[in-house]
């Protein structure tokens, strides 16, 4: 009982370790800042790569729980945002729904590349951060930027066109980078990773 209390603890840190570490790199995506073009009150920034990542990396309810360590610190008032955004009034900006929209995106972008085996191809890692990183992240911005700021949703999801070849960079940057650091890295993979959990181990 004690040997199985021990191991509980192992695992435990080694899951908020993973968590922690992801948090702080989608809070340190947001360090070069802002870009806003065409009067889109909704911000261009690099932050949704970092969950692109989180999700790819540490998988479903990990990568989730990343996101959701980030939305405490950024409520408690902490400008962890890009631009030195922080509290509250983040949630009801016109960018809220994008913000919202991380949580399940990292989720679905962690499910996707769970069930990509243990040795997920780079178009697999893509097409996941791209049904994630973009797809959901979308599917809650834009009606939210639709709501907030009194717009159409065909205006909004016009305006969201801007994002698209920058988002589909990024989702290429973090197909490599994940199956760089998979390949230098198997526990690195979700799917091995939980086979290791089940297994009893964790390092």
């Amino acid at each position: 009982m004690k040997d199985e209390g021990k191991q509980r603890r192992r695992l435990e840190t080694g899951t908020l370790a993973r968590v922690a570490v992801f948090t702080a790199l989608i809070a340190v995506m947001g360090l070069p800042g802002t870009l806003n073009v065409f009067g889109n009150a909704v911000p261009i920034t690099l932050q949704t790569m970092g969950v692109m990542l989180a999700g790819a990396i540490l998988g479903t309810w990990r990568g989730a729980l990343a996101v959701l360590v980030l939305y405490v610190l950024v409520a408690a008032g902490l400008p962890l945002l890009a631009g030195g955004r922080g509290g509250l009034g983040v949630f009801t900006a016109p960018s809220a729904g994008f913000l919202i929209g991380w949580l399940p995106g990292a989720a679905l972008t962690g499910w996707l590349v769970e069930r990509a085996g243990r040795s997920p191809s780079t178009l697999r890692l893509f097409l996941a951060s791209v049904a994630g990183g973009m797809g959901v992240v979308y599917l809650f911005g834009i009606p939210i930027q639709a709501l907030v700021s009194g717009a159409s949703l065909g205006a909004a999801a016009g305006l969201t066109l801007v994002f698209v070849p920058g988002d589909l960079i990024k989702a290429a940057l973090t197909a490599v980078v994940v199956r760089g650091v998979q390949r230098a890295y198997p526990d690195a993979v979700p799917a091995v990773h939980q086979e290791r959990l089940r297994a009893g181990g964790e390092r």
